[in-house]
């Protein structure tokens, strides 16, 4: 019993983390530089095209 609910507050913090990473990249939040800056950083580094790649970073 309470390991399913240790496993349950796991789940929902890791959840919590990776929505807040994924809205950085996204929408800028949480001191994030947003769609165009993520894909400005993308180009920089070779990853190209940048926007595209910074979508899928902030979906996964």
């Amino acid at each position: 019993m309470f390991t399913n609910i240790a496993l349950l507050i796991a789940r929902v913090l890791l959840g919590i983390i990776f929505i807040g990473h994924g809205s950085q990249k996204l929408f800028g939040w949480f001191g994030g530089y947003g769609l165009a800056g993520t894909g400005g950083f993308f180009e920089s580094v070779g990853l190209k095209p940048g926007l595209l790649f910074a979508f899928v970073a902030g979906l996964g």
